[in-house]
């Protein structure tokens, strides 16, 4: 019999996973990731991965599973919050729960669940594992669940075959309202519970806060850009290759105090990403305004008025070698090759046609429609068809 290790979260979807595995014959554990000790930064005096680790206890316990708590608090702090302070620091936007799942459930919970004699080591997510045969070799294919509305595949695109190898995605086939009804009829105490919000495993989190432990608040301006500048109205050049245009589409527009009007004062640039329009905290504007670039150097937003604002989209970005994944490796494009893709830069975004370019330094993402907010630090994904094959850091 195989043994396969749940991930128990003390959510819906990973205690509907354990039970599946159970009713297809395999056998079962339940394990609990402690990833956080730090209190002093939820919102609420609750306790989340206390009543998390509870309610995954009570699920191991009715579905007859053995059941630890394993705690990796030491790496999460290590491999995902020190890194989010680096990046944050440095201007950009990483997202914890692609890290998350590469550094913490795909690696170091997997390694631990080899330790114990696993097969396999399973998880909540909505999406699915194929393998084929190709020259006679076996390629893992990771495809989305079947819920559009829950796919969550965008989440694992950093994962390598040899994960994928001893990953299973039991819920992948089912949408949220059918695992809802099957942790009813269970009479799971997980089965009403709603979905967890804020970090990857650290709760209910205000970010500022979470952020304000090592990044010290700093006030600095607001400043407005409007659409009429000239920064927008640059004539591109006559281009010579595909590279050059593909350089100048993705370019990072290069703003300064003197492109806008200071309307504010902020806490602190590093808080802030693209595309945000919370916590601004301006009126008087007719439109909601948004922030279309961050300066942590001089400390200053540069903001935009209202969402079609030239300052919030671009055709094209561009991922460095060194932050190109393919989880497809076969399909990998060598220098001066391209492929056409659906691609998107942010979860539960819709999938946008896109062209991806191979050159000597890494690979640029081409939309057939401008994008809104492609942020520093975020990751694209690419599919073909409903199969994830490649992801990369925009840069």
């Amino acid at each position: 019999m195989k043994r396969v290790i749940v991930g128990l979260s003390g959510g819906v979807d990973s205690s509907v996973a354990a039970y599946l595995l159970k009713q297809q014959g395999y056998e079962v554990i339940g394990l609990f990731m402690k990833n956080w000790h730090d209190d002093s930064v939820t919102i609420s005096d609750e306790c989340p991965w206390l009543d998390d680790s509870n309610d995954a206890m009570l699920v191991a316990d009715k579905l007859g599973i053995p059941f630890q708590t394993v705690d990796l608090s030491e790496q999460y702090k290590e491999r995902i919050v020190d890194y989010m302070f680096k990046e944050y620091e440095n201007g950009r936007t990483p997202n914890p729960d692609v890290l998350c799942n590469r550094e913490i459930k795909f690696d170091v919970f997997m390694k631990i669940a080899m330790e114990l004699g696993a097969d396999y080591v399973a998880t909540g997510h909505y999406c699915r594992k194929s393998i084929i045969n190709k020259d006679g070799k076996e390629i893992y294919q990771l495809l989305a669940g079947v819920d559009p509305n829950k796919d969550q595949s965008y989440f694992l695109c950093q994962l390598s075959q040899s994960q994928l190898a001893k990953s299973l995605f039991p819920i992948g086939e089912l949408t949220k309202p059918e695992v809802r009804k099957i942790a009813l009829e269970l009479d799971l105490v997980t089965a009403e519970k709603k979905d967890s919000q804020g970090l990857c495993f650290i709760g209910k989190v205000k970010l500022p806060d979470f952020l304000q432990q090592q990044l010290k608040p700093k006030e600095g301006h607001i400043v407005e850009v409007y659409k009429e500048n000239k920064i927008y109205n640059r004539q591109a050049p006559n281009f010579t290759n595909d590279e050059e245009r593909l350089e100048f589409l993705s370019r990072k527009l290069d703003y300064h105090l003197e492109d806008g009007k200071i309307i504010g004062k902020h806490q602190g640039a590093h808080y802030f990403t693209k595309g945000q329009r919370k916590g601004l905290a301006v009126g008087g504007h007719v439109e909601p305004l948004f922030v279309i670039d961050t300066d942590v150097v001089e400390n200053i937003i540069y903001t935009g008025e209202g969402k079609q604002h030239p300052g919030l989209y671009k055709m094209a970005l561009f991922v460095k070698n060194d932050e190109l994944h393919w989880i497809r490796e076969d399909l990998a494009l060598s220098t001066n090759e391209t492929m056409e893709v659906m691609a998107r830069i942010r979860y539960r975004q819709p999938l946008q046609k896109a062209k991806l370019y191979k050159v000597d330094s890494g690979l640029y993402v081409e939309f057939e429609n401008p994008q809104s907010a492609i942020t520093e630090g975020q990751f694209v994904a690419w599919y073909i068809k409903d199969e994830l094959v490649g992801s990369g850091v925009i840069c």
